[in-house]
């Protein structure tokens, strides 16, 4: 991403160019790999071209899906520390980049509240306001794919610290109760 913000000034792939894309073209052209047999290298690559799409594509591979998955999921993991981290000081010093360039308003776009209602990821074409990107990032829990992830969100409370940024309305409670109860079944805490 490094390399995206210093050529782009922002993160965001649709104003840019594919971050993972990217990524890999940084890898080639410094040789990070190259220490990596061929198989590794395909491995390491797939999962690296993957892990930002929205929905993984069908891997005949298990090697190959176990390891995409598990990039995606600590992706998410390391974003939610940083945006967390963004949000309990953002009132001191405000980052466009990081908020995509969404007004900050107290409204919540109505498909980003249906996806997770319907437990699905919510679309960033959808977001309109910068509640909504916070709420897209609440919608990642329903891509998350390993036990260990749902504990990591569960016990760092991440669901919690985002929404306490969240206006607090019944229909906002409602929904993140229904999330969090996901994140405790998924985490085999009931």
């Amino acid at each position: 991403r490094f390399k995206q913000y210093a050529t782009y000034g922002n993160f965001n792939d649709s104003l840019s160019e594919n971050h993972a894309e990217l990524g890999l073209r940084e890898l080639a052209k410094h040789k990070v790999l190259s220490v990596c047999s061929e198989a590794e290298q395909l491995l390491i690559t797939q999962a690296i071209r993957y892990h930002n799409v929205r929905v993984l594509p069908e891997i005949k591979d298990q090697r190959c899906l176990f390891f995409s998955r598990l990039l995606r999921d600590a992706d998410k993991l390391d974003i939610y520390r940083v945006v967390i981290d963004y949000y309990k000081y953002r009132q001191k010093e405000r980052n466009t980049t990081i908020e995509l360039g969404l007004p900050d308003t107290q409204s919540c776009s109505p498909p980003i509240l249906d996806a997770i209602r319907q437990r699905k990821i919510a679309y960033l074409k959808d977001m309109a306001t910068l509640n909504d990107f916070k709420l897209l990032q609440i919608s990642w829990v329903f891509d998350l794919n390993y036990t260990p992830t749902f504990c990591a969100v569960h016990e760092r409370r991440y669901v919690e610290q985002i929404a306490a940024t969240l206006p607090q309305t019944g229909e906002i409670s409602k929904l993140l109760a229904t999330v969090e109860a996901y994140v405790r079944e998924r985490a085999g805490i009931c």
